[in-house]
């Protein structure tokens, strides 16, 4: 890694333990040499790694982590309410409860394609089109759904509303990828994506207040004000993203933070032009490191959101009471950010940026979580305390899958690109775990939840698979990068 501070370089050659120093006007072309050996670098002010974190850099760095990461809790504020108000729509409306699953499954399949069209658009215009758009178009639909009493009205803007959610996750880790320097990635990143668990967190008991003794007192109760309620947080949300959000240092007049000429992290050739053609994002969707991450990420979704939709109700058949259940199963998302947070340290300070390697790690991790699940699950109370294990090895892959390892396997400009098209991938597991689960408990309910319990440990055996290619592919890539410039 490359280090500039007022006109010299410190550069650290990740082969030897040792520092290097050299002398450089801005703009000019400076060679070192490492002592006792015949390795000589040329070295590029303008293009080095990284750059002095200026005043004026912490400043808008603050307002970009701070706008981007409540923008995305604003994304949960329009996305989360109709499943926390299933049952009073279908009473005020006269639906049958079954129906509600063919909107919801509008709503993640369009999720799902909208991912792709989000990774290429955010790529081509820039994240903040995308962030300021699809947050934007997403109010729009949340209000109508407060408005609304049509079961067709509820199907057809819930999908898409899907596709405009989909813009959120890859336009908020382009948004911050070109602010944040390679070395400081991991603990940066693992703090700022617990933003979908506090958004997750947020929404529900928003929701419950208005749907609650809350909302009786304001003389706002119902699921129509729980829509509109959130909303308008999403709405506020959307200015801060407006006024604070920049996708980069230079549009404020800065010296960028990253080089576009970095490679000693990155694993892919990609464009890093301003604008990339179609054929370009093809090339990248297709590597296969990139379907391999979206492979491993499949499962990562598919485990997490089977949590999140059955855990509380496993856990009321297990004989709890629902609010108990509930209260239960917030265990797995607060050991989540848990995980998240200790995940992005370990990147930075053990794993030196090798996120392949911290993922293998907590996929191990999660696997023993499910087999406590399965031999050590013997009350209500010890299974959602083995279910917090699976929580926090689980969300670390889930951070470095979908965030870090994005930014990096291809550099930071393409990290908008990387992350929407592994969340496409990913954003598969949802719809398949529903169905398939659901499949399962039918019937004899202690049964489902055995064979529930051998699925999931099946997709958590077969995420660790995943990562070890991925594993010796990364490995691989940075060997022929430290040969490639120790003889350049």
């Amino acid at each position: 890694m490359i280090f500039t501070a007022y006109g010299h370089v410190l550069a650290r050659d990740p082969p030897f333990p040792v520092y290097w120093e050299v002398t450089t006007l801005p703009g000019s072309t400076g060679t070192f040499k490492h002592a006792g050996t015949d390795v000589t670098r040329s070295v590029y002010q303008g293009a080095s790694m990284t750059t002095e974190l200026t005043a004026d850099h912490r400043y808008w760095r603050r307002r970009i982590l701070i706008s981007t990461y409540m923008g995305y809790v604003g994304f949960y504020f329009t996305r989360k309410v109709f499943t926390l108000c299933k049952i009073p729509i279908v009473e005020e409306l006269g639906w049958e409860l079954g129906d509600t699953a063919h909107i919801w499954t509008a709503f993640l399949i369009a999720y799902m394609i909208g991912q792709f069209l989000s990774s290429y658009t955010g790529r081509r215009w820039g994240p903040r089109v995308l962030l300021l758009g699809g947050l934007g178009l997403s109010i729009v639909c949340s209000i109508i759904f407060g408005f609304t009493n049509s079961y067709a009205t509820f199907l057809v803007f819930m999908a898409f509303n899907g596709l405009f959610q989909a813009a959120g996750w890859p336009a908020c880790v382009g948004a911050v990828s070109e602010w944040l320097r390679v070395h400081e990635r991991g603990r940066i990143i693992g703090i700022w994506t617990t933003n979908h668990i506090l958004g997750s967190m947020l929404v529900k008991t928003l929701t419950g207040m208005f749907l609650g003794m809350g909302g009786l007192f304001l003389g706002l109760a119902g699921w129509r004000w729980a829509f509109f309620g959130c909303t308008l947080i999403a709405f506020g949300l959307w200015w801060l993203i407006y006024f604070w959000q920049r996708n980069k240092p230079e549009n404020v007049g800065l010296t960028p933070l990253v080089s576009h000429e970095e490679t000693e992290q990155q694993s892919i050739e990609a464009s890093k032009e301003e604008h990339v053609a179609f054929a370009d994002y093809i090339r990248l969707a297709v590597h296969p490191m990139v379907l391999t991450m979206g492979a491993a990420y499949f499962c990562v979704k598919f485990l997490r959101y089977a949590l999140d939709s059955w855990l509380p109700a496993f856990l009321a058949l297990q004989g709890l009471n629902t609010a108990r259940a509930s209260w239960y199963s917030q265990g797995f998302d607060i050991a989540g950010m848990g995980g998240t947070i200790v995940a992005g340290y370990l990147l930075d300070k053990w794993f030196r940026g090798n996120w392949a390697a911290l993922c293998l790690v907590m996929g191990f991790g999660t696997i023993l979580g499910y087999l406590s699940v399965m031999y050590l699950g013997t009350s209500p109370f010890t299974i959602a305390l083995c279910y917090c294990l699976v929580g926090f090895m689980l969300y670390g892959p889930d951070m470095l899958l979908s965030s870090a390892g994005a930014v990096e396997i291809a550099g930071a400009r393409n990290g908008v690109a990387i992350a929407g098209i592994v969340n496409g991938l990913g954003s598969i597991g949802p719809v398949v775990q529903e169905e398939v689960i659901g499949l399962l408990i039918r019937g004899d309910a202690d049964r489902g939840i055995a064979n529930t319990n051998l699925l999931t440990l099946g997709t958590s055996i077969l995420m660790t698979l995943l990562l070890i290619p991925l594993l010796f592919r990364l490995n691989r890539a940075r060997r022929d990068n430290d040969i490639g410039q120790s003889t350049g």
